[in-house]
């Protein structure tokens, strides 16, 4: 979680955004969980030490978190998870155990190719592509 935090920090730097009290603690929330978080979760844990977030806060902190590439929102429930290969440019699918519901993050280049020429062949303009992916992890199949 530390060198997730303190590349969170080097990249707001880099980059010349404020790295804020509530961004911060929604991203220890997430790095710190072993599950996805719903945001009303992030709500109400972020301000268990007795200063409470309200819900635009943590909103605000989650959106400025996935633009920046720290944190993925899983659509299919909107949950957010953070990033383990943060500050990468590259597109990555989200496959997600319904059992444990541990998340595994994989980088796709090339699906994500095939996916946009697909698009502008269709004379689609791709502005995002979401590939995420339920079922069982290795560990969970064998124990079933």
């Amino acid at each position: 979680m530390h060198a997730l935090i303190r590349e969170a920090e080097a990249l707001c730097l880099r980059t010349g955004v404020t790295f804020t009290p509530p961004r911060r603690r929604v991203l220890e929330l997430l790095a710190a969980s072993k599950i996805p978080m719903k945001a009303y979760d992030l709500i109400s844990q972020a301000g268990a030490d007795g200063h409470p977030f309200k819900p635009p806060t943590v909103y605000r902190a989650l959106e400025f978190l996935c633009q920046l590439g720290l944190v993925h929102r899983i659509e299919q429930d909107a949950t957010f998870v953070a990033c383990c290969h943060s500050g990468h440019t590259q597109p990555v699918a989200l496959f997600v155990c319904n059992s444990c519901l541990k998340v595994t993050e994989v980088a796709y280049p090339n699906v994500a190719k095939v996916l946009e020429n697909a698009a502008q062949a269709q004379g689609f303009q791709v502005e995002s592509i979401v590939v995420e992916g339920r079922g069982q992890c290795a560990p969970c199949a064998q124990a079933a």
